[in-house]
């Protein structure tokens, strides 16, 4: 293998791009994946409506209360417990109504406005719920999960020593902040892949970092922090690793069909979540419901907004037998760390400010498939032939604040800390082995 002494003018730049060039061999594939169904998922709102088209627009002649709704999905479905009521968006939409059964399985259940009942699905049979899993853990569960959080820590890598890479010895507009299209062949895909890469660093940076939080080893890091140096007070509203984007994952309660017994009916604390205005969807949840983070809800009816655009969130408490509100509580009432994770999660799933986000995302899913990709062709077209075409090595180069770097990164992305050990022993044994190869 060719290596390059230390002293060499450009050691350290050929450093970072020997770095930079594994480190996107090994992301590539999952760039891949995570792009398409990121991008996907940016437009759940409509996937999810679009789902739904035959429960939408529905005739309100004859509407009957959101009792005889629950009464008819009850009668259908006696050993079910209703653990919620979804307000329906707009009149002439049909209600949801969801049971959660014995054996740990949920349904959602919609209801005509006279009644009928329309239809029932697995909440994770979901198109939204589905691209959520590919993208969250690759369908592998807890397994998959730490192979994404760890493609992430790696493209965070590969933006960083790519921005190393980018920075113009001497500075010129041409070339870094756009490319030269009067040039052909690999200098223009070298324009291409460098200036495109800058400018989406930033955003793609965001986006990764916005994802931690509910990646398993770092979220879970990040909730022991949370919860056991008592930084933030309350239930943490955000799953972690693999289950982060499935179905709504709730405890198993006795079997209970009626929605208040000796107290006030459904009807009055929908009419209360009407007169709320919150942002869609809302859900009406009984007394002693299992939530979908953290215990049951307790004795009090609940009417909380679960828009993914978190800022908009609310959530008010009712008093079961009289009706009177108990307890209010909105984004604002939350911990600053916590209204950051939230923003930075409604930013990732491109809610956060309508379309223009999603388009923002969509944007950055295609310009980073397209550079991942022209990465990919350069070294396929143009590496020497019988080569792997890497980066020659650079022995002993020591540069402090780099060093120093490396460290804070493998602390702060504890699976990239742990990679990078692996890998260095790894190639320390090799090192071993050729030397005794040549003593031979």
């Amino acid at each position: 293998m060719t290596t390059i002494a230390a002293g060499t003018p450009g050691a350290l730049y050929r450093t970072i791009w020997r770095w930079h060039f594994y480190a996107g061999l090994f992301v590539l594939p999952f760039i891949l994946i995570l792009s398409v169904t990121g991008a996907i998922y940016l437009f759940k709102p409509q996937l999810d409506r679009w789902e739904e088209r035959s429960f939408h627009g529905l005739a309100t002649a004859g509407a009957v209360s959101p009792d005889v709704q629950l009464a008819a999905v009850t009668a259908r479905f006696p050993a079910g417990r209703f653990n919620r009521y979804r307000v329906p968006e707009q009149a002439g939409d049909a209600a949801m109504i969801e049971l959660g059964f014995a054996d740990g399985a949920n349904r959602e259940i919609f209801v005509s406005p006279q009644g009928q009942l329309l239809g029932a699905r697995d909440p994770d049979d979901k198109i939204s719920e589905t691209v959520a899993r590919i993208h969250g853990s690759l369908l592998l569960g807890c397994l998959g999960d730490w192979l994404v959080e760890l493609a992430a820590s790696w493209t965070i890598v590969l933006i960083l020593t790519g921005l190393y890479l980018w920075w113009p010895r001497p500075f010129r507009a041409a070339g870094t902040l756009y490319p030269r299209l009067s040039l052909r062949g690999r200098p223009l895909l070298k324009d291409v892949h460098r200036s495109t890469g800058f400018w989406i660093a930033g955003l793609v940076l965001v986006m990764l970092a916005s994802g931690l939080p509910w990646a398993g080893a770092w979220g879970k890091a990040f909730q022991w922090a949370r919860a056991e140096l008592g930084l933030i007070e309350g239930v943490q509203d955000w799953k972690l690793g693999a289950s982060a984007h499935h179905g709504p994952g709730m405890m198993v309660m006795p079997a209970s069909p009626t929605a208040s017994p000796g107290g006030l009916p459904l009807a009055q604390f929908v009419a209360k979540a009407q007169e709320e205005r919150m942002a869609f969807p809302v859900l009406v949840t009984p007394p002693h419901a299992p939530q979908r983070f953290g215990p049951p809800t307790g004795a009090v009816w609940t009417v909380k907004s679960e828009a993914q655009n978190r800022p908009l969130t609310r959530q008010v408490t009712y008093d079961p037998m009289t009706g009177a509100e108990i307890g209010r509580s909105g984004f604002g009432d939350r911990h600053v760390i916590d209204r950051v994770v939230n923003t930075g999660i409604a930013w990732h799933e491109g809610q956060l400010f309508g379309w223009v986000n999603q388009l923002i995302g969509l944007l950055t899913a295609i310009a980073l498939v397209t550079i991942s990709l022209l990465g990919t062709l350069m070294w396929l077209k143009w590496r020497p032939r019988g080569s792997f075409g890497a980066p020659p090595k650079v022995d002993g180069v020591r540069i402090r604040w780099a060093l120093l770097i490396t460290i804070a990164m493998g602390i702060l992305l504890p699976l990239f800390g742990l990679s990078l050990l692996i890998l260095l022993a790894l190639d320390k044994i090799r090192q071993l082995r050729l030397r005794r190869r040549r003593r031979r």
